[in-house]
């Protein structure tokens, strides 16, 4: 088990996990928050998020200048690393996106509803953010969140017309997110810890934490895996079969969080 005197990474998603779902709050994990940051151990938020919902939060957690992972891995940040992860290729950024996505409301008919068709309040309705933090989920980069509107069978066909154009389907808590083949949360990770050095020329001991699917590729990434109860339809399906260094939390949210951190690390 990794100890806090390990060069340990806590690597984690926000909504659902260190953040409950329907609060945002993270104060049941503040102890354990508060022991990490004594012994120097990075906190590497890994989520769905923008960095423009990602900077504050990190500066309301005392984790200001820590690296992290926005938008389901299509955006890597820390200090001069500012990138579109994952793969020599630039990619589409967030205008070539939508622009898309529209392209094939017009050719194709399909029917959904992205970030960039509605108002700062109506993702507000959606998310239950406020005005102000609902404006920060639309400052996107590199991924366009939507709800799909339309047939299972044309879903399929969306899925079709994404994959020639080198795009790709992630399923969140709340959203459907598109973005560029191959930049998932687990991509992302790895690329960062091959940028991101641990201290004294030793290995990275990782623990992920995350609660739904667009999870799974970081959870099968780290040396340890917290899958925490959460209230999403479809579970997480891991592929590691090191079943010892999976733990599947009974709380939800940042109880879950912390009750998985107290499974896993040693003091």
């Amino acid at each position: 088990m990794p100890t806090l005197q390990d060069p340990l990474m806590i690597v984690t998603d926000l909504d659902g996990s260190l953040l409950d779902h329907h609060t945002y709050s993270w104060q049941p994990a503040q102890p354990w928050l508060d022991r990490l940051k004594a012994a120097g151990v990075p906190i590497v938020i890994c989520s769905s998020k923008t960095a423009a919902e990602i900077l504050p939060l990190q500066q309301s957690l005392g984790i200001t200048g820590a690296p992290f992972i926005a938008e389901n891995g299509a955006i890597v940040k820390w200090k001069n690393l500012n990138e579109l992860a994952g793969t020599s290729q630039p990619g589409k950024n967030y205008p070539a996106l939508c622009a898309t996505l529209q392209h094939f409301r017009e050719r194709y008919g399909f029917r959904f509803t992205g970030f960039s068709d509605v108002t700062e309040k109506e993702v507000a309705d959606w998310t239950g953010l406020t005005p102000g933090n609902a404006a920060l989920a639309m400052k996107r980069e590199g991924s366009e969140s939507l709800i799909w509107r339309d047939s299972a069978e044309n879903f399929i066909a969306f899925q079709q017309a994404l994959a020639e154009e080198k795009l790709e389907l992630v399923q969140g808590g709340r959203f459907w997110h598109v973005m560029n083949q191959g930049r998932g949360k687990g991509t992302a990770l790895a690329w960062l810890l091959a940028h991101y050095p641990p201290p004294q020329g030793k290995r990275w001991v990782t623990l992920g934490l995350g609660d739904g699917p667009n999870d799974a590729p970081m959870l099968d990434e780290v040396n340890h895996a917290v899958v925490i109860k959460g209230y999403s339809k479809n579970s997480v399906q891991l592929l590691r079969e090191d079943k010892e260094n999976i733990y599947y939390s009974t709380g939800y949210g940042p109880r879950g969080w912390s009750e998985g951190l107290s499974h896993f690390v040693r003091s």
